[in-house]
């Protein structure tokens, strides 16, 4: 029998219990958990899920207190570690399933090397290039569904807020120069579509193990899918010129929901759609739908107004639902040699 799957990405800004001021862990729980319960979700992507020192540990404690009472505390899960084992204090990336997780891996600067750079307007100046590393890894789990394997990458690319250039900023806001603000924001741009560069990679490499593997790419990619960063994961032939590629091209979930309706985020009073679920040809032949639960968003990025910290995230979580076959599926042979075929001579070449 087919087996129904949903997938969820969903950014949960900050999510922590360390901080005394309002609003409180208790007062984003009761707002957050009906939100994770409408979900319905078998396979859950989560970003900025920040970890609580314990007993010279570090562990989810938040997160756990949020999941109590829901289906979700009781799902398989995998998070991201730094080199000593534990979670990071900050930002880590999760994936709760529902189903088995065969394995799972995190990649940071594996697939592509940081680059490294010297940087021109900072004071005292720098002397030599330093690596540009991007700080947090890509998730990567195997999850067995059924007679299926699902290859889900968790990742949370780098935002376009400026890095840090050491003596050019007077405040936490404001700039020295406009110049030092330039080249942080390059610097930032850099370790964005370097992250993007290593997820496109890993894809790569997953196909190259298997050419019909089942992939869906999710989390909060800072970007919308016309520019760069998303552009580069998904690898269309428009932007390749290789139609031998076009099996390895990654799909946006979201292009089925109306474009009026399409946003995860609001900055300047405007929609952004900057959280996404990309997946494979082969496994949008089960896609049978999206959601963005986008009703309740607040705009936190106006200028010159009351701040209000609102206790839910300021992302809306997206949600992509598929119908699997319980089997492997087994696809044509012989459907690659004719497409090349078709295209070598698109009058007489046909399927057979």
């Amino acid at each position: 029998m087919p087996v129904n799957l949903r997938i969820a990405t969903f950014n949960l800004w900050n999510f922590d219990d360390r901080y005394k001021s309002r609003p409180s862990i208790e007062e984003r729980i009761a707002v957050m958990r009906p939100q994770f319960v409408r979900l319905n979700a078998d396979i859950v992507c989560l970003q900025e899920v920040n970890g609580q020192r314990q007993h010279q540990t570090c562990i989810l404690r938040a997160l756990n207190r949020l999941l109590e009472g829901t289906p979700y505390a009781g799902y398989h899960r995998i998070f991201t570690t730094d080199p000593s084992g534990q979670v990071y204090d900050e930002r880590n990336l999760v994936i709760l399933s529902r189903f088995e997780i065969l394995e799972h891996h995190q990649y940071m600067n594996d697939y592509a090397p940081a680059p490294r750079y010297q940087k021109v307007t900072a004071e005292p100046k720098e002397t030599e290039a330093l690596a540009v590393s991007w700080e947090r890894p890509i998730l990567h789990a195997r999850i067995k569904i059924g007679g299926q394997v699902v290859n889900v990458v968790n990742l949370h690319l780098k935002s376009r807020r400026p890095t840090g250039i050491p003596g050019q900023r007077l405040d936490e806001r404001i700039w020295k120069t406009a110049s030092g603000w330039a080249e942080g924001f390059f610097l930032s741009s850099l370790k964005q579509l370097g992250q993007a560069l290593e997820t496109r990679m890993l894809i790569d490499n997953l196909f190259d193990q298997d050419p019909n593997c089942l992939i869906a790419v999710c989390g909060d990619f800072n970007s919308e899918v016309e520019e760069v960063p998303v552009e580069a994961i998904l690898g269309e032939v428009e932007n390749t010129g290789n139609t031998e590629l076009a099996t390895r091209v990654m799909i946006p979930c979201e292009r089925n929901i109306p474009e009026p309706a399409r946003f995860s985020l609001l900055h300047n009073g405007r929609g952004k759609m900057l959280d996404h679920i990309l997946v494979s040809r082969t496994m949008l032949a089960y896609f049978r739908g999206s959601e963005i639960h986008n009703e309740l968003l607040h705009d936190q990025s106006l200028l010159f107004t009351r701040r209000v910290l609102y206790p839910e995230s300021d992302h809306a979580p997206v949600i992509a639902e598929f119908e699997l076959p319980d089997t492997q599926a087994k696809w044509p042979a012989a459907h690659q040699g004719n497409w090349d075929r078709r295209r070598r001579d698109p009058r007489r070449a046909r399927y057979k």
